[in-house]
């Protein structure tokens, strides 16, 4: 069952007749076999005022194979941000998601692109994962025009709307109201979809969380609250934060589940029940218990207040590309070696949207007055510092 056998002699002659770049794109796909097999998640889901659901998880080998491949690339992407900014080629705040990939794989596998997503800062993966390039998001770290914002928003503000993917906030908290109010679009709609809000941990004692939680649990909307709980907000560990850091419980009367962030299928498990949950009952509360390999940002080292064994264990225990390494080899569906051939070809992929995104310009001076007023609404700013204001009066 292995990936890359060629047909016969003759084919595998000819690629060597092709220059290396085409033989290179000859290799045979992921596979497209949807021969069903079952998983069981690595823990048992915690519920809160809820029934949880099943650990078996039924997947396929393409779906195996494509985890395995688009969190590669969400790491290999990070990574090269890291050296970016190091370069000074990415200013200004870089939060990175390495360790946390399983929760934007898991998510997006058991909901369409009709269902909302809004998060906080640590938003790249999240973007790629709703259908965002990778030349969309080096442009963007780097202030490019070819950016998701035209090189205007930076790390912290990707946005997809075309895939309903609203940020990318650089508020802490801020973006779970904007969440619940998407829900309420989204029920006053009837168009039966939901909207997964994220937070952090260090974001999950604020008070704005619980009034949107409050209002959403009051009109029953389709809301589901992420806490991507990676157990330290900045440098503070989550028990120094939170009196109870059971943050699936923190609802009270708004069901949860605790979730293993770190496989994807028990993400994919908790979102594909979470979602049925919403659209019948109202919100509830997803914690995924995650990790990230990174500081909080660029400026944190990330091991003034942990342990660099505390990470290297999670590393070998926890990591969640080495899980579908392991579930892929279990079922011999590709070899080691297949599976590094799909690594080098990520690496050069984002190799290649980094250089292009370098020959994308600056946005220009006066980019710097557009998309701030809605246009069309009868109000034009205009003078030198913009300050002044033409209205038509109606």
């Amino acid at each position: 069952m292995s990936l890359s056998r060629l047909a016969s002699s003759s084919s595998r002659s000819a690629i060597f007749l092709k220059p290396l770049s085409s033989a290179i794109s000859l290799r045979r796909p992921i596979s497209s076999d949807t021969t069903p097999i079952t998983v069981e998640t690595s823990v048992p889901f915690t519920s809160h005022h809820c029934e949880a659901p099943s650990r078996s998880v039924e997947t396929n080998p393409k779906e195996l194979l494509t985890f395995f491949r688009d969190m590669a690339l969400m790491r290999r992407m990070e990574i090269a941000a890291d050296s970016l900014y190091k370069a000074k080629l990415i200013r200004g705040f870089c939060h990175l998601y390495d360790g946390q990939e399983a929760v934007a794989v898991g998510m997006e596998a058991a909901i369409t692109k009709k269902d909302c997503i809004i998060t906080a800062y640590r938003d790249h993966c999240l973007f790629v994962g709703r259908g965002g390039t990778l030349l969309e998001v080096f442009a963007e770290l780097m202030g490019r025009q070819a950016g998701c914002s035209r090189g205007k928003g930076g790390s912290m503000h990707f946005y997809k709307k075309d895939s309903n993917f609203y940020g990318g906030h650089g508020i802490v908290g801020a973006q779970v109201p904007l969440g619940c109010g998407l829900a309420f679009a989204q029920k006053y709609s009837k168009d039966e979809t939901v909207t997964f809000a994220l937070y952090g941990d260090g974001a999950a004692n604020q008070g704005q969380l619980f009034e949107a939680l409050n209002i959403s649990a009051l009109w029953d909307l389709p809301a589901i609250l992420v806490c991507e709980n990676n157990h330290y907000g900045m440098g503070t560990a989550e028990w120094r934060a939170a009196k109870s850091p059971a943050y699936y419980k923190r609802g009270d009367y708004v069901p949860g589940l605790k979730v293993d962030g770190m496989d994807a299928f028990a993400v994919k498990q908790a979102c594909k029940f979470a979602k049925e949950h919403a659209l019948k009952n109202g919100p509830i509360i997803l914690e995924m218990d995650t990790y990230r390999y990174h500081g909080h940002s660029m400026s944190d080292p990330g091991s003034t207040y942990r342990t660099r064994d505390e990470i290297s264990g999670v590393r070998q225990e926890r990591d969640p590309i080495e899980r579908i390494r392991k579930l892929i080899l279990s079922h011999d569906l590709a070899t080691e070696k297949e599976l590094k051939d799909i690594e080098k070809e990520v690496r050069k992929e984002v190799d290649d949207a980094i250089a292009q995104a370098k020959e994308s310009p600056m946005p220009e001076p006066s980019e710097l007055f557009t998309n701030v007023h809605v246009k069309g609404l009868g109000a034009e700013s205009f003078g030198a510092d913009r300050k002044e204001i033409r209205a038509t009066l109606p």
